[in-house]
């Protein structure tokens, strides 16, 4: 009989430092590994999309397509390399035409990416077979991914009023409390997506959980009825964070996962996915050949250990380090050996909690991370937490999180029982916030909604899992009517012109792209790349410091005599619509600012006059910094 075997797809240098240490990975650590790569046979490497092209910008001031490049030339065609794109969306939270898809998967397959993993926030099959499409047609690998994600916890349901008086209670007729919502997330739903993927000519099909909520049962039932329904390969993608990823991804593997998805130790577990050399242990002992030279993984981890504490500033297990381990050399423990033994046979057996309990027993000797409960609690994805608790205490506002997961569930279903993914986790986190905020004011529900919130409930992001109610569109937007993303109405952004330099700040397809899907991030690194271009013609004369950038500029501001229109929140203004004299109505849009990765309108309360604007463009404020003064 053949042995079966696992193939791996390693997240190591996208998911997993995107997972455990905010995308900081320099181009400088991942160079020395890339030798190493090429011998280590994973299948994929996933190395590219997801939030690196933003944040190896904004952070390491790195070209997103030099890093691509540079991988590409040194694996040679050893491995596949992939990328994660959100679909319509791409890596941004707005949806794009055709024509910006095609011109960003050309450029990417032409810079060496063979794989695409495509996913959509919403499941909706519209956004993504544009991309299947394309990439196919220029030469890729479509990998079609169904976002796993769960129907929220029911509320309490008040028990059914008592009928009073004697007669009424003798006669009259029970009332019922109102029946359990309909279950949408059954395995039938995720089934039917992936076989309307590969009918679209999707090449591979990845049950993608994001948030780590995939149980061990689920996993077996799931995986288990996609090898049946699709013809092409199964990945399963799944993080650690609520303690569910080593147990599940074993009944994935026992199940007939084609695919796994792992990090190399120092990167994996924790809110990232499960560990390769766990896997590798629980593989050789069911008899399945893990399809990577393990030998040359071992070199990687080696040279992992180091990258870690050089990542230490983002790391927040940075004192609690895994303990070493070499699967190829290192003998376990003899209770440690039977653990995995014990969770195999507690897999087969379909005992979960014996399984999960044997898991987490082997990840708490390697000394890696326990899992949340609180985010298994909540049932969110465990970057989204992280986000609400990084940016409410960047807004002086950490005292609203409790509030603000409280009311994810009823986001979640007003706008129309949405997965928790990038960008609707980011958009229904934000808007749960605002709305902690109105409630803690006195206000009615959805006083304040996010510029994204009131797009994802008009239709512009797509079809949601539920329709949303119409009376509760028509209050968020002003019409109960559903109105797709008009992608006619979509508007190329401009190529900026460098003030100093006179040229423009792209100079190619590949930087033009970059300014379309990150405009406000590719603009301050390419105008970097102008400077030098530029220092680098110029004479050689004695090098000068470099002068601090320039925070934005605070417009010059009378004393402030009259009202005072305020902050409700902190963040960055993003643009401004007034000035002094102008006259507003009730309703207008005075100013845009961003805060949680959200843009949100501020609108004039009633009919005023302007008398001076306190803030500029691209200034942070702080929440109830006055903005603008009135007449």
């Amino acid at each position: 009989m053949e042995e079966k075997k696992l193939k791996i797809r390693d997240l190591t240098l996208r998911d997993g430092q995107q997972s455990l240490f905010a995308t900081r990975l320099k181009q400088e650590d991942i160079d020395p590994l890339l030798p190493l790569y090429k011998d280590a046979g994973f299948y994929i490497m996933e190395v590219w999309g997801g939030a690196v092209p933003d944040s190896v910008m904004r952070y390491l001031d790195e070209s997103p397509w030099e890093r691509l490049r540079k991988i590409s030339k040194a694996i040679d065609g050893k491995s596949l390399l992939s990328a994660l794109s959100r679909g319509r969306n791409l890596f941004g939270y707005v949806p794009y035409p055709n024509s910006v898809l095609e011109g960003f998967y050309k450029e990417a397959i032409k810079n060496g990416l063979n794989i695409m993993r495509i996913f959509d926030a919403l499941n909706d099959i519209d956004n993504v077979k544009e991309s299947i499409r394309l990439i196919n047609e220029l030469g890729g690998i479509a990998d079609a991914a169904v976002c796993y994600t769960v129907d929220p916890k029911e509320e309490p349901v008040a028990a059914a009023p008592e009928k009073k008086g004697f007669f009424s209670r003798l006669f009259g007729k029970k009332e019922e409390a109102p029946a359990a919502p309909k279950k949408i997330f059954t395995d039938e739903y995720f089934v039917e997506k992936a076989k309307e993927m590969e009918r679209l000519g999707a090449k591979i099909i990845t049950l993608k959980d994001m948030a780590g909520l995939v149980n061990p049962s689920r996993a077996a039932s799931i995986i288990g009825k996609l090898k049946q329904a699709v013809n092409v390969p199964v990945d399963f993608h799944t993080h650690c964070t609520p303690g569910y990823g080593l147990a599940s991804s074993v009944m994935a593997i026992i199940n007939g996962v084609d695919i796994l998805d792992t990090n190399i130790w120092y990167f994996g577990e924790g809110s990232a996915a499960p560990a390769l050399e766990l896997v590798y242990v629980f593989c050789k002992k069911l008899g399945i050949e893990v399809e990577v030279n393990m030998e040359k993984v071992g070199e990687i981890r080696v040279q992992l250990e180091g990258v870690r504490r050089r990542l230490a500033d983002f790391d927040l297990n940075k004192d609690k380090f895994p303990r070493a381990f070499d699967p190829l050399k290192d003998t376990l423990p003899a209770e440690v050996d039977a653990m995995f033994d014990k969770a195999i046979a507690a897999a087969k057996a379909g005992n979960e909690e014996e399984l999960l309990a044997q898991c987490h027993a082997i990840e708490a000797h390697f000394g890696f991370p326990k899992p949340n409960l609180l985010v298994k609690d909540a049932e969110v994805p465990g970057g989204m937490y992280s986000n609400m608790v990084a940016q409410l205490k960047a807004l002086g506002a950490s005292d609203l999180l409790d509030d603000a997961m409280r009311l994810i569930p009823k986001v979640r279903r007003d706008a129309g029982l949405v997965p928790l993914v990038t960008p609707t986790s980011q958009i229904v986190g934000s808007q749960a916030v605002l709305l902690a905020m109105d409630r803690r004011k006195g206000n009615p529900d959805y006083t304040q909604a996010n510029n994204q919130f009131i797009s994802l409930v008009k239709g512009e992001y797509g079809h949601t899992p539920v329709p949303v109610d119409p009376a509760f569109r028509e209050k968020i937007t002003g019409d109960p009517n559903e109105k797709a993303y008009d992608v006619s109405s979509y508007k190329k952004p401009g190529n900026p012109v460098d003030d100093k330099l006179g040229v423009p700040l792209a100079s190619n397809t590949e930087e033009e792209l970059l300014l379309e899907l990150l405009p406000n991030v590719a603009n301050k690194f390419l105008r970097n790349r102008r400077e030098e271009e530029a220092a680098a013609k110029a004479p050689q004369t004695e090098a000068k410091p470099a002068e601090a950038p320039a925070p934005a500029a605070v417009p010059q501001t009378a004393e402030i005599t009259g009202e005072v229109f305020r902050a409700p929140m902190g963040g960055r203004i993003v643009e401004i619509n007034v000035k002094p004299g102008d006259k507003v109505k009730k309703g207008d849009v005075m100013l845009v600012y961003e805060a949680m990765k959200m843009e949100n309108d501020l609108e004039a309360e009633r009919d005023l006059t302007v008398k001076q604007v306190l803030v500029a463009n691209d200034q942070v404020v702080n929440a109830n910094d006055a903005l603008i003064e009135f007449e």
